[in-house]
């Protein structure tokens, strides 16, 4: 992790050249406050990443000599046929569409979105488990 940390760091730093860089060539400010941003979102994630590092350590992808096994083979459960994506999604077009047109579709599209994160979270919870006997 350290090197991604660092990765983003030097990125960071290409940004702010290049925002520099553009600003002085166009002397537009839209790009350059684009550029701007971009840059601090890298500098913002080099710092989180490289904080992460000192503070657990060194993962397995940073030495040598470490071998697959050694990273944490358990990345979490990801549904393989789940439907809620879908209408997340159109709740978040609608809501789009409503800040567009109308007030009233933009709630629509919260209460929507609302049932359906609802949906997606609970997708796989089965209720309270009973003792057994």
């Amino acid at each position: 992790m350290k090197s991604g940390g660092m990765l983003y760091m030097a990125g960071a730093l290409f940004y702010f050249a290049v925002s520099a860089i553009y600003f002085v060539w166009t002397g537009e400010v839209v790009g350059t406050t684009g550029l701007l941003l971009t840059g601090f979102l890298a500098l913002l994630t080099g710092f989180y990443v490289l904080f992460t590092v000192r503070r657990l350590g060194e993962g397995p992808e940073d030495l040598e000599d470490a071998e697959i096994a050694d990273a944490d083979p358990d990345y979490g459960f990801y549904s393989p046929s789940s439907w809620w994506p879908l209408p997340v999604a159109f709740s978040a077009a609608v809501i789009s569409v409503g800040l567009i047109f109308a007030v009233w579709l933009v709630l629509l599209g919260v209460i929507t979105l609302f049932i359906s994160l609802g949906g997606w979270m609970l997708e796989y919870y089965r209720g309270p488990r009973l003792p057994e006997a």
